[in-house]
């Protein structure tokens, strides 16, 4: 996060705390879809997604005046988003079956490079076929553009997990790709 938008989140979250109702509208508004986004990549049902959504908004809502670190709002929202999701996904789903493993990589592919990010309905297919996990700590570091450091706390993981996890998601989800891509060519 750079200076400026820390400086803006804590602005934000000031005014909050004064009970600046047009300040909970911004709140909502700035970070309504970036939620829902990331609490889609955690459940695929699109309504159970945007339940889980209003929880969250209802425990942001209660807590916001405890968050004591302004400038942490986004890795606070976050982590309560997933604290919910994984709340709600516990009461729905064994913990084995959560965690799955993922498909076997092959050996013989190259997993110097990135995956390929050309394809959005591509990425999305790939992101639905990898473990929770993985799928998670993809979703905060490439798409909500958040730190190693903003993962792992988010996470509530060691910074060595973040990076450890982030390496394998990213294979994971290159040789789906590539699977895919050779089963279209």
């Amino acid at each position: 996060m750079t200076e400026k938008e820390a400086i803006y989140c804590e602005l934000l979250v000031l005014r909050c705390h004064q009970r600046q109702r047009d300040a909970l509208e911004e709140l909502v508004r700035t970070w309504d879809r970036p939620l829902l986004y990331y609490i889609h990549r955690l459940v695929a049902d699109e309504h159970e997604a945007r339940q889980i959504l209003q929880q969250t908004w209802v425990k942001v809502l209660q807590g916001l005046g405890r968050l004591r670190e302004p400038r942490k709002l986004p890795m606070w929202l976050y982590s309560i988003a997933r604290k919910t999701a994984m709340s709600h996904l516990r009461s729905r789903y064994s913990e084995q079956a959560l965690f799955r493993r993922d498909a076997e990589i092959p050996d013989s592919a190259d997993h110097s490079a990135d995956p390929s990010f050309d394809n959005v309905e591509q990425i999305h297919y790939g992101l639905s076929r990898i473990s929770l996990a993985h799928r998670e700590v993809l979703t905060l570091f490439f798409l909500q553009d958040l730190s190693l450091e903003e993962i792992a706390s988010v996470l509530e993981i060691p910074v060595g997990t973040v990076k450890s996890r982030l390496h394998h998601a990213k294979r994971a989800l290159k040789a789906i790709l590539e699977q895919e891509g050779s089963s279209h060519d």
